[in-house]
């Protein structure tokens, strides 16, 4: 197929999925034969959960509703058995197929790669770590141990997940926008990144760092406090290094007990020295 025919093929099937979606009865076996279409554009990354059209991030629905319908088509069923421990799961939703000339590294030690995850060229996926449906890993890209990349989330090119990194998923409601780290950004070490944050290019999450649309981050350097925008996602900035921190709490228990909240900071932008330290090592690829 080539891209306009392949582009052409996820339209039709769009609108396809919208009505199975919405239907209170199908015939099974058609509703099975257009979900297996629509998992392997979204497994070559045909389509997408979420993309950036003129620098907005817009969700598309019709891709979080072939998931969902892909649970409803599905039967449990043994995926494999190791050591004497059987794995269940639905089976519309099988491991990933990698070949050799993908260009991509996946080490031996107990990860997985749900089938409708995109994974790009170059990636390194390091055990145990688990990428899982709808999700958008960019050109090389690092997911190291223990790291999640969560349902429909979206990782740019060049970007470091660190170890016990955890990007949270995001299939309900419809219309949420999933986690997204763009670009060139280094995720460090046991971070939580939950809520469609939105993580913009060249920042440095440091280790231990939780961002929720939830959580007000404060700007040290720009002397602002980012919050939540009007559709409830938080937006990390470009080049932004942001670490863990506190704040006192406004009330006079807690000022009696000493008692502070968390909170992320952002405590400088990126620089010639952050790059040095953050450059990522192409001989591991």
């Amino acid at each position: 197929m080539t891209r306009l025919t392949e582009m052409h093929a996820a339209s039709q099937i769009a609108k396809t999925i919208e009505a199975l979606y919405d239907a209170h009865s199908f015939q099974k076996k058609n509703a099975v034969d257009v979900f297996r279409k629509f998992i392997t554009l979204l497994d070559n990354g045909v389509i997408r959960a979420a993309e950036q059209k003129d620098g907005t991030w817009i969700v598309h629905e019709w891709v979080k509703k072939g998931i969902l319908l892909g649970f409803r088509l599905g039967t449990l069923k043994r995926v494999s058995r190791a050591s004497g421990f059987s794995f269940y799961d639905k089976h519309t939703f099988p491991l990933k197929e990698v070949h050799q000339n993908d260009n991509v590294r996946i080490v031996p030690g107990g990860s997985a790669v749900r089938k409708g995850a995109y994974v790009a060229p170059g990636v390194v996926v390091m055990p145990p770590a688990y990428i899982n449906v709808g999700a958008y890993v960019g050109k090389n890209s690092m997911v190291d141990s223990h790291a999640l990349v969560g349902s429909c989330a979206q990782i740019g090119a060049r970007v470091h997940l660190s170890a016990g990194a955890q990007i949270g998923g995001v299939l309900e409601p419809i219309g949420a926008l999933p986690v997204i780290i763009e670009d060139d950004v280094l995720v460090g070490g046991n971070t939580g990144i939950y809520e469609g944050t939105i993580v913009k290019k060249g920042a440095v999450i440091g280790a231990g760092v939780v961002l929720t649309a939830s959580t007000p981050v404060y700007d040290c350097v720009r002397e602002t406090v980012i919050a939540k925008s009007g559709n409830g996602n938080l937006v990390i900035p470009e080049h932004a290094v942001v670490v863990p921190g506190t704040r006192t709490m406004p009330s006079s228990f807690a000022h009696a007990h000493g008692l502070s909240l968390y909170t992320p900071l952002i405590v400088k932008y990126r620089d010639k020295k952050t790059d040095a330290r953050t450059a990522l090592e192409e001989t591991l690829r």
